[in-house]
């Protein structure tokens, strides 16, 4: 994935793109194609905006379940970097499994977990400990 978004990014750069590291992934900045923000690709980050420092609104926000929860869209988009270096190729057909660009996607909420507080960037959250039991 990180191949592909090199190559994307690579292709886009006499289009305008312009290429930095940030947020741990080389980030293509101006990406003149898609429908606006980022997509994450291994450890390449497409962005179609000029700073990872944006904000945007959380999946949750966007779809009327929140108010005004606004994240850094770097901080979202290094959750999916480090989801992609702990699946590695299996972390698409798993995003997709787990329904895609969408609200209720595992993957999306724990993006906005992460850039909401730092923590959290697993999809997978280990479930509370029960009574007399300790998380270690």
């Amino acid at each position: 994935m990180t191949a592909l978004g090199l190559l994307a990014g690579l292709v886009a750069l006499p289009f305008g793109a312009h290429v930095a590291l940030s947020d741990a992934a080389v980030v293509f900045h101006r990406f003149p194609w898609g429908p606006g923000g980022a997509l994450t690709l291994g450890n390449v980050i497409l962005h179609t905006g000029g700073s990872m420092d944006e904000t945007t609104l959380t999946y949750a926000c966007r779809a009327g379940l929140t108010r005004g929860e606004r994240v850094r869209l770097g901080d979202h988009e290094r959750a999916h970097v480090l989801q992609y270096l702990a699946l590695g190729p299996l972390f698409l057909p798993m995003y997709f499994a787990c329904g895609g660009i969408h609200h209720g996607n595992r993957f999306e909420q724990a993006a906005d977990r992460y850039a909401l507080t730092g923590r959290g960037w697993w999809p997978w959250p280990r479930p509370e400990p029960g009574p007399g039991q300790t998380r270690g």
